[in-house]
């Protein structure tokens, strides 16, 4: 298979924004496919190997969401971006569980929308199924076995952690010194985004840099209204 590096597929309705994107994209050195409908963006994405597609929700003929559906079937490990409108929240959670990678808001920043890229092709490397399998976990001065929820530190004694301290750890550690999305993990562990799953979170958020405070490399970043991040630093 040919490489897939900046190949991306774009499908934007809108002809004037996803001209303007298309060409912001391109003078990036991006290689941009734009289709302007669900049905033109699944023909071309049958005809053509991407290594990420940008995916507007609101799309004629099919929709954002049939469109990802059909692409996961194609191609299960293919990075998506969604598009949505800012009002929309439910958009946004129904796009992280048909598998999102990331989403935006419209209005955004386009600089924004080129660092989610940029760090999407960096992830790459590593197939989604491979990541999804991965159990055993070194960083910094730890060892994480997610399989068996035990967190090691140097030659101390082993921690248990709870189901929830698991799952919401390995997020973090798959996205290491990456944005982890508050929705994904809400998504994917809490099944749902509310005000109290959201402060439940936040709590176990704090159980976890209570673990990882014995080492002064790592730290876990809140970036306001976007997520978390786990930096290890060198």
């Amino acid at each position: 298979m040919k490489n897939t590096e900046k190949n991306i597929l774009l499908v934007e309705d809108d002809v004037n924004f996803g001209a303007i994107l298309n060409d912001f994209l391109k003078l990036h050195s991006y290689n941009v496919t734009l289709a302007k409908n669900g049905i033109e963006g699944l023909e071309k994405f049958k005809k053509n190997n991407f290594g990420l597609c940008i995916l507007d929700v609101m799309l004629p003929f099919k929709d954002g969401f049939t469109l990802a559906k059909e692409i996961r079937e194609l191609n299960k490990d293919v990075p998506l971006i969604f598009l949505t409108a800012k009002t929309l929240k439910d958009d946004v959670l129904k796009g992280y569980k048909i598998g999102a990678d990331d989403y935006l808001t419209k209005p955004f920043d386009s600089d924004i929308l080129l660092l989610k890229i940029k760090s999407i092709f960096n992830r790459k490397q590593v197939p989604v199924s491979e990541i999804n399998s991965q159990f055993l976990f070194n960083f910094g001065d730890f060892q994480f076995n997610s399989k068996l929820r035990i967190l090691k530190y140097k030659n101390d004694s082993q921690v248990k952690l709870s189901p929830k301290e698991n799952e919401l750890l390995k997020l973090l550690l798959i996205h290491l010194n990456d944005l982890m999305p508050r929705e994904l993990a809400l998504v994917k562990i809490w099944n749902d985004d509310n005000y109290f799953t959201s402060r439940s979170m936040d709590v176990y958020i704090a159980k976890i840099r209570k673990y990882l405070q014995k080492d002064s490399r790592l730290e876990i970043e809140n970036i306001h209204g976007e997520g978390f991040r786990l930096i290890e630093n060198k």
